[in-house]
């Protein structure tokens, strides 16, 4: 099976420029999340808020239900950690819930285009994965697949007291350099994994800085 664009969206956003209309279907997960308004992504469900930046771009819905053939395979036969199944083969569960670009994807430009991608994959899917830190292998693998370098082992990170799983990665889109940082949970039965990309690491800390756990955001009863 071939590589899940929804990861390598979130790992090489700089690159994709011309397949937003092409992607696979995600499995739908039941989740009460968004829409975007006034900026703001409220998820419910998963009890958090994302505040995107202004004049940036909702791509959220082309990810969600555009789709593309199938090619090649690509993926490792198997992540760290004894998962039980290729990264691809589980990134292809995953459901976008967030996709946001600064600019539209297939306008080209002369610096990074920042994206923040939210998306969320049913635990029950993958029972051999039992905590965000094997599900944050998937990220990390395909992150070294397209060349960048993590820049340390993965470690815990709090955002309002939410204690994730986060990574951080860079690398060289010709003159330019790409910062990746990316966020893993598990919440109700699910993992749930932010990918934050941006053209300096100060640029990825401002956008991690968006995102909220605050009490404001109440489960649905």
């Amino acid at each position: 099976m071939r590589l899940h664009p929804l990861l390598l969206l979130a790992i090489c956003a700089f690159f994709f420029t011309e397949s937003i209309a092409q992607q696979h279907p995600a499995a739908k997960v039941p989740t009460a999340c968004g829409p975007l308004n006034a900026q703001s992504f409220k998820c419910p469900k998963f009890a958090f808020t994302y505040k995107v930046p202004f004049g940036w771009v909702d791509r959220t819905a082309d990810m969600q239900h555009e789709s593309q053939p199938d090619g090649p395979a690509e993926s490792r036969e198997q992540t760290k950690g004894e998962t039980g199944k290729p990264a691809a083969e589980r990134a292809g569960q995953s459901e976008v819930l967030l996709a946001a670009f600064e600019r539209p994807p297939d306008a080209h430009g002369e610096t990074i285009n920042s994206t923040v991608i939210i998306a969320a994959e049913s635990q029950a899917d993958n029972p051999k994965i039992k905590t965000a830190a094997d599900y944050f292998w998937s990220i990390a693998d395909l992150a070294e697949q397209h060349g960048l370098k993590a820049a340390a082992e993965p470690y815990e990170f709090t955002v309002d007291g939410k204690r994730l799983v986060r990574g951080d990665f860079q690398g060289e889109v010709g003159k330019l350099t790409m910062w990746q940082s990316s966020l893993v949970m598990m919440e109700k039965g699910h993992f749930v994994w932010f990918t934050f990309i941006g053209g300096s690491e100060d640029e990825v800390e401002e956008l991690i800085g968006n995102l909220s756990f605050a009490s404001g955001v109440r489960p649905p009863k």
